[in-house]
């Protein structure tokens, strides 16, 4: 029987569908803070054969109305809307660096905020919530946004830096597992380097890579071949490297924003004294930029793309929606 607190209605559910560099998410507007966002539900929005399909799905709430909320809007009042993001599988995650420059279009798109142009952490930003504390986004004047993606760590301290590695991951495809370094984006990911583009194309990414230390709540493993340095348009220099990426809960994507993170700040980390702190990583599905910021910070910029609207028969799924009275 349903509680007294909620109603099971059989109604459609809109949605719209975005992605940043292919990596894919169902997108719901739920600023009443109503709809229950069952594992259930993810796994059903998010199949590729029978639902909309996505490498997750990102619901649009009010911060205030999330258990994590009180935190967030204590260390920033501004970030009034909440990204809640679940992978595919129906697992929970702490964030998404793809997912949240698309939950910022999708915000200007739904007329509920407005992405500030700037290049410099001095410059306005949209403030948003996520489990991993607040994000800031702002646009570039070539139509990227680029997201203040908070601090972030070597797992294993400065034994790891010194080192180069503190983790060992076998990959099928791989004869022997490799040494790799453990990198923490407000979410969790381990990083091996591989020899060449000819062997990271040769690889097996449709079964989880084995990680050891196994890690309690899952890992993200990136895979990356450095591919040099270059100058870009101002003269800079900057680092580029190719990267496949196995995601916890959602097999192999195309594009991980955190992931892409990890893996220039492993390769940077590699590289020693003198390495840039900018780089371009190529995933699969495009281009992002990574860039240390001098706050000690790490700055994510890549497209934002929404491509569809729609609403979907929740019945259809064998579902039932779960609405708060």
């Amino acid at each position: 029987m349903t509680s007294p607190a909620t109603s099971s209605v059989n109604r459609r559910l809109r949605f719209a569908k975005g992605h940043g560099t292919q990596n894919d998410f169902v997108l719901l507007d739920d600023r009443a803070g109503a709809l229950d966002l069952t594992p259930a539900l993810v796994r059903a929005l998010a199949d590729r054969r029978a639902g909309i399909g996505g490498d997750g799905v990102i619901r649009v709430v009010p911060t205030a109305s999330v258990p994590e909320g009180a935190a967030i809007l204590a260390a920033d009042p501004g970030a009034i809307w909440f990204m809640d993001y679940s992978n595919s599988d129906g697992s929970v995650a702490e964030m998404c660096g793809n997912g949240v420059r698309v939950f910022a279009a999708y915000l200007e798109r739904l007329g509920l905020a407005e992405v500030p142009e700037g290049s410099g952490h001095a410059d306005a930003a949209l403030a948003i919530g996520t489990r991993a504390g607040v994000r800031y986004v702002r646009r570039e004047k070539n139509g990227w946004y680029s997201v203040d993606m908070g601090p972030w760590r070597l797992t294993g301290g400065k034994d790891a830096a010194i080192a180069g590695t503190d983790a060992e991951v076998a990959v099928a495809g791989l004869e022997i597992a490799r040494p790799a370094l453990r990198v923490e984006v407000g979410n969790p990911h381990v990083v091996l380097a591989l020899a060449d583009v000819d062997e990271l194309e040769a690889v097996d990414l449709t079964r989880a890579p084995d990680v050891r230390p196994v890690p309690l709540h899952g890992i993200n493993v990136e895979l990356v071949v450095p591919l040099g340095e270059e100058l870009d348009d101002d003269g800079a220099v900057v680092g580029r490297v190719r990267m496949r990426v196995h995601e916890r809960g959602s097999g192999e994507t195309r594009s991980c924003g955190t992931g892409a993170c990890a893996a220039a700040l492993a390769v940077r980390t590699w590289a020693g004294a003198g390495a840039p702190d900018a780089w371009l990583v190529e995933v699969p599905g495009g281009t992002v930029r990574v860039r240390l910021l001098p706050s000690g910070h790490v700055e994510l910029a890549g497209p934002a793309e929404l491509v569809a609207e729609g609403e979907i028969d929740p019945g259809a799924l064998g579902l039932d929606i779960q609405i708060k009275a």
